[in-house]
């Protein structure tokens, strides 16, 4: 027996062998590779037509005064309502923090509860309400009315109890807003004039919050947007008029100030077209019904 030819049968039978088990895993690897190849050349084609399908949200940012802030989210959810592919992002941060926004340009637009002055009046502006400055105290203080020099009084730290303004009860807590805020700047314009507030107030950074403190304690008195006020607080007579709309629209309740749009330019696209639905009937309607005053609003410039 010719053990090399044994042995040379052997090594082709199992290299006959390995080349067949070779051979089905090679397939068993390139029919992988194959679909990765597809996937690669048809992945950019799936993302494409994704891509078509879906429609960014123009996104138009407000920024600043915490009194216009609740009107304009209002304004902005019926906005978005019958613009569905656009998105009105509504911040606060007071007055001062929008007039800086719009002038920056981090905001689109600026939202401001006090007259421009200064450098600000190069600004594009246009008022879109206007809106009475309410003094409030808690529905269980039995005081209706006060002077506008109690008021000062009682700001300036000088009247410190209830029983000095004609009504039973302790120490008056003096709630005011941060400096910056256009809610106080109107407030210390038109009443505190050059008198300073006293550094005893307890100071808050919201119309929402200043009633809030106001509603939870009876010997606090505070001031907010007219706009604002609700059953959890009592709005005081000024001088013996009552803080309300039809008096701000007449004239014979004194505290009221403008609520102003502001941005660096003119605004263009979304943000014009919003201001555009703010400033029609539409949207002095929806203002109108939430208790501002939109007649004989100051025009854009």
């Amino acid at each position: 027996m010719d053990l090399r030819k044994m042995g040379t049968g052997k090594h082709r039978t199992e290299t006959r062998g390995v080349c067949k088990r070779a051979s089905r895993c090679a397939g068993k690897i390139t029919r992988p590779l194959y679909f990765l190849a597809v996937m690669v050349v048809l992945l950019p084609v799936a993302v494409s037509l994704v891509a078509c399908d879906f429609t960014p949200r123009a996104a138009v940012i407000l920024a600043g005064s915490t009194s216009v802030q609740p009107f304009a989210e209002i304004l902005a959810e019926d906005y978005m309502k019958l613009n569905a592919g656009v998105s009105i992002d509504v911040q606060g941060g007071g007055s001062a923090a929008g007039i800086m926004a719009a002038s920056s340009g981090t905001a689109d637009i600026g939202m401001s509860s006090r007259a421009l002055s200064g450098d600000e009046l190069k600004l594009w502006s246009v008022q879109i309400a206007r809106d009475g400055l309410a003094l409030i105290v808690n529905p269980k203080n039995k005081l209706t009315s006060l002077t506008l020099a109690q008021v000062r009084d009682i700001y300036a730290g000088t009247v410190t109890n209830w029983d000095q303004v004609g009504v039973a009860g302790g120490k008056i807590h003096v709630v005011a807003r941060e400096d910056g805020s256009g809610t106080r700047a109107a407030f210390e314009s038109m009443i505190m004039g050059k008198t300073f507030i006293t550094d005893r107030a307890i100071i808050q950074d919201s119309n929402g919050a200043v009633r809030q403190v106001v509603a939870d304690d009876p010997f606090a008195v505070g001031f907010i947007s007219l706009g604002l006020v609700n059953s959890a607080v009592k709005a005081l007579e000024l001088d013996g008029v009552a803080a309300t709309r039809d008096n701000v629209v007449n004239g014979s309740y004194g505290l009221s100030r403008p609520f102003l749009f502001i941005a660096r330019s003119e605004p263009v696209g979304q943000a014009r077209q919003f201001v555009d639905f703010v400033l029609s009937d539409a949207g002095r309607k929806i203002l109108d019904a939430e208790g501002l005053v939109t007649s004989g609003g100051s025009p854009a410039r």
